[in-house]
């Protein structure tokens, strides 16, 4: 339970430092379309449970804050096709650095005999717990690594 408190703890303060910029239902909009590639409302409505209405609000805060970039679907105009931004991408990837920053940090606290025995215990403890594979991880939203979408991102088409 220990360790658990301390990964929360790290969850909640890389997300508190973009809370300046975005509120946490926002964020979620935001890891999503990172993760998964372009997204259209349906969808966003659909992955965070919420009113087709509810999620173009939080959307339109996105496009007015240049987070997100909308445009039409050129395959069906009836959609809107979501992608982040430039400053959308940076505003993920700080947040996702500033945890990889604090595990490292913990981590470097740790005697190296200790370290080099947690990745094997973690990994054994997630797959007994019925985690998905780290490949597979980017379908949940857990992980901006999906190494086939990198370049739809962006709008630019700058890639990460």
């Amino acid at each position: 339970m220990l360790a658990t408190r301390v990964l929360v703890a790290v969850t909640a303060q890389s997300v508190a430092s973009v809370e300046d910029r975005v509120t946490l239902p926002q964020l979620r909009v935001l890891v999503m379309i990172a993760s998964r590639g372009p997204q259209n409302l349906a969808s966003v409505a659909q992955a965070l449970g919420v009113h087709p209405s509810n999620a173009t609000r939080r959307c339109d805060r996105l496009v007015d804050a240049g987070l997100i970039h909308r445009s039409d679907d050129p395959t069906d105009r009836r959609n809107l096709v979501l992608r982040l931004t430039p400053s959308g991408w940076e505003l993920v990837q700080q947040m996702i650095e500033g945890r990889r920053a604090a595990i490292e940090n913990v981590l470097a606290q740790m005697p190296a005999t200790l370290r080099g025995d947690l990745v094997p215990a973690l990994l054994a403890f997630a797959e007994a717990a019925g985690e998905i594979p780290p490949s597979e991880a980017w379908a949940l939203g857990w992980t901006t690594d999906r190494p086939d979408c990198a370049d739809r991102h962006m709008s630019s088409g700058t890639t990460r």
